[in-house]
C-alpha cells in the first residue's frame, strides 16, 4: 500500500513512518523543512515538500495514495484558532481527494477534553468545538464516512512518550530546571493517561489496515499517571525538591501550563484492544523517566 503521511519527521509522524515502511508499506511523508526532509529521507520514505497551507499539494498527494495517515498539527497553543482552521482545510482537502474510492483515511485526535474526571472510552463522543479551543478533526474528517471514504481517528493521550519526546512531560521538566523544584497542583491526585509513541504509531498502522473499523480508536497504555507520580520522577532525575502549590503558586510556576497542570482526563482503550488487537509492549512512563537518557534529551 502506498501511503500518504502529513507531519511525516514530527514526534508520533515520523514513528508512523518507520512502523508503515517496516510492515512493507511505501510511505510518501509531506514535510515543512529540509531538516525534515534529511529526517524521512534517512527513514526510507518518499519526501513531498509543502505544509497545511498547500491544499493543491495535499490533494495530488491523497488521489495517488492508497490510503492517508494525517498527523500534523502546529502545536502553538497562542495561535489555536489558526491552526485549528488551518488543520479543518487540510482535512477537508484531503477528504475531498479522496472522495468515493473507499480508501482510508486515518486522522489524530485527543482524549484529554472528553471526559475530565472520569475514565473516558472510545464510545465517549469528541466535544463540540468551543471559542477557546476550535480544533475538531474527528468531525471534519467523519463527514466524509458518508461519501465514499472510510474514515478513522486515533485519539493520542496528552502524553505520548518516549527518549526525546517534546510534549506535555517535557514542559514540567523544564519548568522544574528553571525553578529549582518538580511541581504538582494541590494533592496531584489528577491524572494523565500516557502511550509510547512506538505503540502509538502501531495502533494507526493497524486503523489503516483494518477494512471495516472506523473507530475511532485510543491510543492509551496506561488509564493515568498522577501528576505527583510525575513530578516525583523528574524530582529523581534533576535532584530537585518535590513540592505541592496551589493558587497563584502554582499560576506563578506552571504560567501558560496552569490549565493543562491540573487536568484530569484519564482514559482507556477497550475498544482499540478488542477491534485492532492492539497490545501496548514498549516501556511505561515512568519507565522512560527512570532513564537518565530521558533527562539528558531535554536539556
Amino acid at each position: 500500500m502506498r501511503v500518504f503521511v502529513t507531519g511525516a519527521s514530527g514526534w508520533v509522524g515520523s514513528a508512523v513512518v518507520k512502523e508503515l515502511l517496516a510492515s512493507g508499506h511505501d510511505v510518501l511523508g509531506l514535510v515543512r523543512s529540509e531538516a525534515g526532509a534529511r529526517k524521512v529521507a534517512a527513514l526510507g520514505a518518499e519526501v513531498l515538500h509543502g505544509t497545511l497551507d498547500d491544499l493543491a499539494i495535499l490533494q495530488q498527494a491523497a488521489a495517488q495514495a492508497d490510503g492517508v495517515i494525517h498527523t500534523a498539527f502546529h502545536h502553538d497553543f497562542s495561535k489555536i484558532v489558526a491552526s485549528s482552521e488551518q488543520e479543518r482545510r487540510a482535512i477537508e482537502a484531503i477528504g475531498s481527494a479522496l472522495e468515493g474510492s473507499h480508501r482510508p483515511f486515518v486522522v489524530t485526535s485527543g482524549v484529554a477534553l472528553l471526559a475530565p474526571g472520569r475514565v473516558s472510552t472510545e464510545d465517549d463522543a469528541s466535544p463540540p468545538p468551543l471559542d477557546s479551543f476550535p480544533r475538531a478533526p474527528e468531525t471534519t474528517a467523519f463527514a466524509f464516512a458518508t461519501r465514499g471514504v472510510r474514515v478513522a481517528a486515533v485519539r493520542l493521550a496528552p502524553t505520548v512518550h518516549g527518549i526525546g519526546d517534546n510534549g506535555f512531560v517535557p514542559r514540567l521538566v523544564q519548568f522544574a530546571r528553571q525553578t529549582g523544584i518538580s511541581a504538582y497542583v494541590e494533592e496531584g491526585r489528577n491524572r494523565w493517561p500516557t502511550v509510547h509513541r512506538l505503540d502509538a504509531a502501531h495502533l494507526y498502522r493497524l486503523a489503516l489496515e483494518n477494512d471495516t473499523a472506523q473507530g475511532p480508536f485510543h491510543a492509551i497504555a496506561e488509564e493515568g499517571v498522577t501528576l505527583k507520580q510525575i513530578a516525583e520522577a523528574i524530582g529523581r532525575g534533576l535532584n530537585v525538591p518535590v513540592v505541592s502549590l496551589s493558587g497563584e503558586k502554582a499560576a506563578e510556576h506552571f504560567t501558560w501550563f496552569t490549565r493543562f497542570a491540573g487536568i484530569d482526563c484519564p482514559s482507556s482503550s477497550p475498544r482499540s484492544r478488542s477491534v485492532l488487537g492492539w497490545k501496548p509492549v514498549q516501556p511505561t512512563l515512568l519507565e522512560d523517566m527512570a532513564n537518565a537518557a530521558y533527562f539528558e534529551a531535554h536539556k
